[in-house]
């Protein structure tokens, strides 16, 4: 049988699976990843070079910090601040959603996710209430404004480095206003829909803090690996190493600490680790990998291409939409990657500036990951977290926030982009 059906066949049967047998997506991701290899569809080597490696340093070594600044009780603390400081609960949720988008401008999502996702377990806790759709509001808002400068995630700086466009290009470009516009309108209105979500939570208490700060050590390491991991994103534009090697020095770093302060053995603190959201993570790579080393992505980009004709607005509209039905399945970087040629290429034909369609590709790629928890990264790892608070994540449950949040990210900034960029 031809490897590309062999790798498709598994992909669709896989992640159908994923939505039968939630609590088994570990082990479904290492059973497709070993049938990609043993049916020859994939190599052991390419099975471990589309691992995307920055990314798993990004996660194992961020939730060290992670981890040990739960510890510190830091994240209770803060909680407690935004509780007693906010209007009502919902007002408190939303600070803390508007907290991640704000990190994640700066700092790849799934760091983001760690980072904050501490803040919002304790803020559960405190308010007495299911973390499940705190979490992936925190996903969400991390996926979204990600995309609004150069160095917020992967894809911007894949956008970035083929465009040539520095830091300052993604607020202005040629004269326009550019793509931090148009993902700052969608999260406007999108925020409208987390308000809607959360509108019922009205109560106001004020929190006595059960237990003082350990110490602000932790917290300091996290403040460092923020400003670093910024700093990374300038020298590596193209995100492949720095980031990972930068998070998994302070996750070391973390654990040497915590050896000193409070004598918790290596073994402990290791054994501690999300494992199991690790290996899945890992086997989504090879998953979707298998897919572009095949030629899948290929395919369906030059089927676009051929559909589009002379009609702009219909390639537009084409290219944001199906990005944003795709990556929802699909990693956005391997998927962007292969349709950025595509995008300059429909754009010569047409005789138009390119920035609209590598502006509007840009959008439904990024956003698009937001309609299922196994769309990006940062989805993945928030319900990582959230089944080690013993709360399981189905499909449905993620698709009731991930949707309407994503149609309303996604509308107001496709249209911002053609109404500048159309001419």
């Amino acid at each position: 049988m031809d490897t590309k059906v062999i790798c498709l066949a598994i992909f669709i049967i896989t992640y159908l699976f994923f939505i039968l047998l939630p609590r088994k997506r570990a082990h479904l991701a290492l059973i497709a990843s070993a049938l990609l290899i043993l049916s020859g569809a994939l190599s052991l080597k390419e099975a471990f070079l589309v691992i995307n490696w920055n990314v798993m340093g990004i996660f194992v070594g961020t939730l060290l910090v992670a981890d040990i600044f739960m510890q510190s009780r830091v994240p209770a603390y803060i909680a407690e601040v935004i509780v007693d400081k906010a209007r009502n609960a919902a007002f408190a949720i939303l600070s803390i959603c508007l907290l991640s988008g704000l990190i994640s401008a700066f700092v790849e999502n799934v760091a983001t996710v760690l980072i904050v996702a501490p803040i919002g377990i304790s803020l559960a806790r405190k308010l007495k209430i299911n973390p499940l759709k705190m979490m992936i509001a925190i996903a969400v808002s991390s996926n979204l404004q990600g995309a609004a400068t150069l160095i917020g995630d992967p894809p911007s700086m894949l956008l970035g480095g083929f465009a040539r466009m520095n830091f300052m290009d993604f607020f202005f470009y040629r004269g326009r206003p550019s793509i931090f516009f148009a993902v700052e309108l969608g999260a406007l209105v999108s925020f409208a829909v987390l308000y809607f979500l959360f509108r019922g939570l009205k109560e106001k208490s004020a929190f006595i803090p059960a237990e003082k700060v350990k110490s602000w050590i932790p917290a300091l390491i996290l403040v460092l690996l923020i400003f670093a991991l910024a700093f990374a994103s300038f020298i590596d534009t193209g995100f492949s190493y720095m980031a990972g090697i930068i998070c998994m020095v302070f996750g070391a770093v973390s654990v040497l600490w915590n050896r000193m302060a409070d004598k918790m053995r290596f073994s402990k603190v290791i054994g501690a680790l999300d494992w199991e959201t690790t290996f899945f993570l890992a086997g989504i790579f090879i998953l979707v990998g298998s897919i572009t080393v095949t030629g899948w992505i290929g395919i369906i980009a030059e089927f676009l291409s051929g559909l589009v004709g002379q009609n702009i607005f219909l390639g537009y509209t084409l290219l944001v939409f199906i990005a944003v039905i795709l990556s929802a399945f699909i990693d956005n970087v391997p998927f962007l990657a292969a349709m950025l040629p595509v995008a300059i290429s429909m754009s010569d034909k047409l005789q138009i500036n390119p920035s609209l369609f590598l502006f509007g590709l840009l959008i439904g790629a990024s956003l698009g990951g937001n309609i299922t928890p196994i769309g990006a990264s940062a989805n993945i790892v928030a319900c990582g977290l959230l089944k080690k608070e013993g709360v399981t994540v189905k499909f449905g449950d993620f698709s009731k926030i991930g949707i309407p949040f994503t149609l309303a990210a996604v509308i107001p900034a496709y249209l911002f982009v053609w109404f500048v960029w159309r001419h």
